[in-house]
């Protein structure tokens, strides 16, 4: 297609140029039209010729309302290109969506869409009940209020058991908020929080908190399973293989005995009905949606009847104990009584556990949790953007509600005794029979470990699908397989923590991984409300960053309160997780907060710095890498390899920061494309060779302008670039580049006009890296002042492992006549109150005069005498063209042969003195006025002869050192 063609939908058609122009023909409105205003005359549009179409236009007409119509469709905006509008092909593409684009209309075909009837009806989606609120409250309500809660009631007290309640409920309300306005903040995928955390703190958080996530739902697993077992060995005592029998409680004779479920038995019904239960998952996830609902009735069914049985004890019945409603009891039971016990949670003098606020935490903990079961069937609701956040909240008040009440009806109800050895008093009170409690609690734990057991592997396989740890690539499956892999490793760590067999051992495990990642979630919406970043708009506004940040600290809180130890080892685990994610994990931008916190933050630093000189201590040298080589590069090599290496001596210990900087020659619209993929080339050096810093390219016309424009936009504020680094052009004589030293001091004239320092780099080829151990010394000539520049880099060059083990000389360039002791002491005198270690050598070299007369150096005097023939063979030539006229009448020729020999004695004197130094650092000499760039070249190349390592250094108006605290 011509540059001038437009494209859009399928038509092409080229804008109006000279010899095709629009032709408007208007006239004024009919009398008897309507008008808004009758004094005020609208023109009519006869006709419009927007130009000629690059396509057939027999199927294409002018329509009615002056737009254009083709195939029965009408192109009222023209002027936007066909099918330009936003569609909803466009729309659902930016939500991640594989859309299949419609056939472009054209040769004929009208654009329509067939209509397929036996296209397959989209699945019915769940709302808000059935979404969202029952599978939360079917996984908050479990096992530890049927078999444990009683027993927590009467170790902690009623008192007490209400702040356990109200603070759990707490931390779990507040991250509901929070999980809230996160996950309606946008679209949500699989991964449930760690998809929420991980686009919110980054993949290292959220990949770390994800696998602890993982691991909770999957010892969760194994909780429900023991809960399942010994349910059943509590219902049917005659099932147990190894028998328990408890005839003493605290010292004195039971008043009957008390069958506890063996250990072992736990352990092998436990492995037994695990296996069944995976056995089940690998039929799939449609089968479990199937009998999920089958697990909801007796859960509530069971629930009516323990309410029931609430209002219909007596005293000593349904068993002995039982006092009926009764503030006596409530009395009784109001305070705590925490005491040792048996492993099986019996009052025991002698036994090894000690129960404690703390520990009843962890043992209650898992009772509310199950909030993400919402957010992790995002895909099957209808509005998630509603249903998560009334659904999940209402669960949880719920939930938290309910076990208020319980705990005031369960302190009234028995005595404490009872409370603490029947674990199962829940089915001992209900009506009619307790064996529709143990029902209850078999097929609701069941269903339980089934989900846990279902969205454990698939969490997994999320983590792993995200492509960021290569080692789990193993569990990777696409959208319609199912994570078999996953779901054997599941089932492996779940059966190992069964065969631990002790329910009151697993729960502060479970505990430890959900509350590290609700205090994800928690601080996910902290981060993202304090951020409060354009993209952060969710529809739920009952959200705060500190309620966030109290859930958080909450979530801490409790973590420690429950065992300080299993804290340390949870949070170990993660950032074990977090650093080998940084290591080994693969890069991944996912916008998350803390890249928006970076952001912020440079935003406020860049402003706190202001527009004002930075004062010399606070100085730092931030160097524009001149990349465009002044020759050919072999392909695919963006710059020089050594660049890099050469930046970095200039950061002491690494901090500051680089702009590595190339020009593209061309038009902008042609090669913006090409600029994009040398950036990203460039970027990839930068990042090889372990350079803090960015890339850029611009295209410009030539080198010039783009670098013109390059030295007067780069960088912010106090961020612009002050140093200028480029290769000296060594080449340009030997491939004949003439057009290089009209560049090249094109270039210096643009720093000195800018206020840039200039750091020309001779034998770049040679310079060392990191590796490369350098002995000799950093030789210095400083001729001219440049507020402490060359000072400043022989220091920071000492900072690196390659110049440490190097020394320091600094040569003063004097007149002859001069005090050479003086200069040497005020030199001296001047570097000690800088700290800088360093040799002072003063020389003294001849004025041009006495120079002139006395014998020509011999080092270096071939190509001095080489280069005084090329200027007068140049300057003979362009008196004979005529080039040049002004620039020759105001050339003092003495002048440039009194450049030419003072450029010869520096170089000779640096070859005396310097020729084993590491490297040498010299002042720059600006371009000379009306002098041509190729006199100045040839001034510099006599500098630069036979000098191996050169650093070529010139200031600018200010200084970077400072001699006071």
């Amino acid at each position: 297609m011509d540059s001038g063609d437009i494209e859009g939908g399928g038509l092409k058609y080229q804008p109006v140029v000279a010899h095709d122009r629009a032709v408007l023909e208007m006239s004024n409105m009919d009398p008897g039209s309507s008008s808004s205003s009758p004094t005020k005359r609208l023109p009519e549009l006869k006709n419009v010729k927007v130009g000629t179409l690059a396509t057939d236009r027999s199927d294409v007409q002018p329509s009615s309302n002056g737009g254009v119509s083709r195939g029965g469709r009408e192109y009222n905006l023209e002027l936007f290109g066909f099918d330009s509008l936003v569609n909803i092909l466009g729309l659902k593409s930016m939500t991640g969506e594989h859309v299949a684009s419609p056939p472009s209309p054209r040769d004929g075909d009208d654009g329509s869409v067939p209509h397929d009837h036996s296209q397959v009806v989209a699945d019915a989606k769940l709302g808000t009940l059935m979404g969202v609120f029952v599978p939360c409250l079917q996984n908050i309500l479990g096992i530890i209020y049927y078999i444990r809660f009683t027993w927590i009631v009467g170790m902690a007290g009623v008192a007490q058991s209400l702040v356990l309640v109200l603070m759990c409920g707490l931390c779990t309300f507040l991250t509901g908020m929070s999980l809230s306005a996160i996950a309606t903040n946008g679209a949500m995928k699989g991964g449930g929080p760690y998809y929420l955390i991980g686009r919110a703190l980054g993949p290292e958080v959220g990949i770390s908190i994800g696998l602890c996530f993982f691991l909770g739902n999957a010892i969760a697993g194994a909780l429900y399973v023991l809960g399942a077992v010994e349910t059943f060995l509590e219902a049917v005592p005659a099932a147990g293989i190894f028998r328990e029998t408890i005839t003493h409680i605290n010292g004195t004779a039971a008043v009957e005995p008390i069958q506890a479920p063996s250990e072992h038995d736990l352990q092998i019904y436990g492995v037994v009905v695990t296996i069944l239960l995976c056995f089940i998952v690998f039929g799939g996830v449609k089968i479990i949606n199937r009998v999920a609902p089958a697990f909801l009735i007796p859960v509530l069914f069971s629930m009516i009847c323990i309410f029931i049985g609430f209002f219909l004890a007596r005293k000593d019945y349904p068993a002995k104990g039982v006092t009926g409603l009764s503030m006596d009891s409530l009395k009784e039971n109001w305070s705590s009584d925490y005491q040792f016990t048996n492993e099986a949670g019996i009052p025991d003098p002698h036994g090894r556990v000690y129960w404690d606020f703390n520990a009843l935490v962890g043992l209650f903990f898992p009772a509310v949790t199950g909030i993400m079961a919402g957010s992790n069937r995002s895909a099957s609701l209808k509005d998630t953007q509603r249903s998560i956040p009334i659904g999940t909240l209402s669960a949880t008040l719920t939930t938290t509600a309910l076990y208020i009440v319980s705990v005031f009806l369960f302190g009234s109800l028995a005595t404490r005794q009872r409370l603490l050895t029947d674990r199962l008093f829940t089915a001992t009170i209900a009506w009619p029979s307790p064996s529709i409690i143990y029902i209850g609690i078999i097929l609701s734990t069941l269903g339980a470990a089934l989900q846990s057991l279902t969205g454990a592997p698939r969490l997994l396989a999320a983590i792993a699908n995200d492509d960021i740890l290569p080692i789990l690539n193993y569990f990777k499956v696409s959208d319609s397989q199912e994570p078999h892999v996953a779901t054997l490793f599941t089932a492996f760590i779940c059966i190992g923590c069964v065969i631990i067999g002790n329910l009151d051992l697993i729960t502060p495990t479970v505990t430890m991984f959900f509350l590290l990642c609700y205090c994800g979630v928690n601080l996910s919406c902290f981060l993202l409300d304090l951020l409060d970043a354009p993209s952060w708009r969710p529809r739920w506004k009952f959200h705060h960053w500190s309620l966030s940040l109290l859930g958080a600290s909450l979530c801490i809180v409790i973590m420690f309160l429950i065992s300080w130890s299993f804290t340390i080892v949870a949070l170990g685990l993660a950032s074990l997780i977090y650093k080998y994610v940084g290591i080994k994990g693969k890069a991944g931008d996912w916008g998350d907060g803390f890249k928006s916190a970076y952001f912020q933050l440079a935003l406020r630093s860049l402003r706190s710095l202001g527009a004002n000189q930075v004062h010399p201590k606070n100085w730092y040298p931030i160097p524009l890498i001149f990349c465009r080589p002044w020759g050919k590069l072999p392909e695919n090599v963006p710059c020089h390899p050594k660049l890099a290496d050469f930046a970095n001596c200039m950061k002491k210990k690494g901090r500051g920061m680089s702009i590595f900087v190339s020009i593209l020659d061309g038009d902008y619209h042609e090669c913006a494309e090409d600029a994009k993929t040398a950036c990203s080339q460039l970027s990839t050096y930068i990042e090889y060779k372990r350079c803090e810093g960015v890339a850029e390219i611009v295209v410009a016309p030539n080198m010039s302008d783009g670098f013109r424009g390059i030295v007067q936009t780069m960088g912010l504020g106090n961020l612009k670039p002050n140093i200028v680094v480029m290769r000296y052009p060594e080449i340009w004589r030997r491939e004949n580049l003439t057009e290089i030293p009209a560049t090249f001091v094109g270039i210096i004239n643009d720093c000195i006009v800018a206020n840039k320092a200039v750091v020309i780099v001779k034998g770049l080829d040679e310079w060392p890296n990191e590796y490369q151990k350098q002995y000799g010394t950093i030789d210095l000539y400083w001729i001219v002042r440049d507020g402490g520049l060359m000072l400043l880099l022989s220091q920071l060059l000492l900072t690196k492992e390659s110049f440490e083990s190097c020394k320091i000389q600094v040569f003063c360039i004097a007149e002859e006549d001069s005090d050479a002791e003086e200069l040497k002491a005020d030199v001296k005198k001047f570097l000690y109150d800088l700290r800088m270690q360093a040799e002072v050598i003063v020389i003294s070299m001849r004025s041009w005069h006495s120079n002139a007369e006395g014998s020509q150096p011999d080092e270096s005097l071939e190509a001095f005498n080489a280069a005084q023939k090329r200027i007068a063979s140049n300057l003979a030539e362009m008196k004979k063209s005529g080039n040049g006229k002004e620039d020759i009448g105001a050339l003092n020729e003495r002048q440039v042969e009194k450049y030419l020999y003072t450029t010869l004695k520096l170089n000779t004197t640096i070859l005396h003195h310097s020729r084993m130094a590491a490297v040498v650092l010299v002042s720059l000499p600006p371009p000379p006025d009306n002098h041509p760039a190729y006199f100045y070249m040839e001034y510099m190349d006599l500098l630069v002869e036979n000098v191996p390592r050169l650093l070529i250094v010139r200031g600018y108006r200010r200084d970077v050192v400072t001699l006071f605290t």
